[in-house]
């Protein structure tokens, strides 16, 4: 079952996006202080999507109901519950990228098609979904990686183990030093 905590997985693996408490229960989602998502204490999440987007989740999902600011639609509100994880992260990501600074957007989407061993010189063993994930976040050469420690490395959704193992050999082959 979808619940707060895949909410919370999803929206903070994307870039410069924060948590914040806006009231009893209710937890928000923003990058650069503009909110994309939030779920309230009735365990309804609100996704702040344009108004394509919408029309599809409302089509899909007959619990949801249009969010307005007076008559401007503004994005959907449904039961989490009532929509399934992979849907979740889909909706998610695609209000994240209405709501970020353009930078990030583009930055983010030339991620989703990153290849291991096509991006700056991180090496092709880490895999794809870690070159993706690092660059998503603007990482792509191995001294940048060298100013991240093993736990900042962990945290990113996509970079395991055997990749922070991998990175670290390659930042200690090219002579970088690897961040405590």
């Amino acid at each position: 079952m979808t619940s707060l905590a895949q909410l919370r997985r999803t929206a903070l693996s994307l870039p410069e996006t924060a948590e914040r408490d806006i009231g009893p229960g209710t937890k928000s989602f923003t990058v650069r202080d503009k909110r994309f998502a939030s779920m309230d204490e009735d365990d309804h999440v609100r996704l702040h999507l344009p108004v394509a987007d919408a029309d599809e989740v409302l089509a899909a999902h007959p619990t949801a109901e249009r969010l307005t600011r007076g008559e401007t639609p503004i994005g959907v509100r449904l039961p989490i519950g009532d929509i399934n994880g992979q849907q979740l992260n889909h909706w998610v990501c695609r209000a994240w990228l209405a709501h970020a600074p353009k930078r990030l957007a583009v930055q983010a989407e030339a991620a989703d098609t990153a290849a291991a061993g096509e991006v700056g010189d991180l090496p092709r063993a880490i895999g794809s979904p870690a070159t993706r994930a690092l660059a998503a976040v603007g990482i792509t050469t191995l001294s940048q990686v060298a100013e991240m420690s093993e736990a900042e490395l962990l945290a990113m959704h996509g970079v395991g183990p055997k990749a922070v193992r991998l990175l670290g050999e390659a930042l200690i082959a090219t002579g970088h030093q690897p961040k405590d």
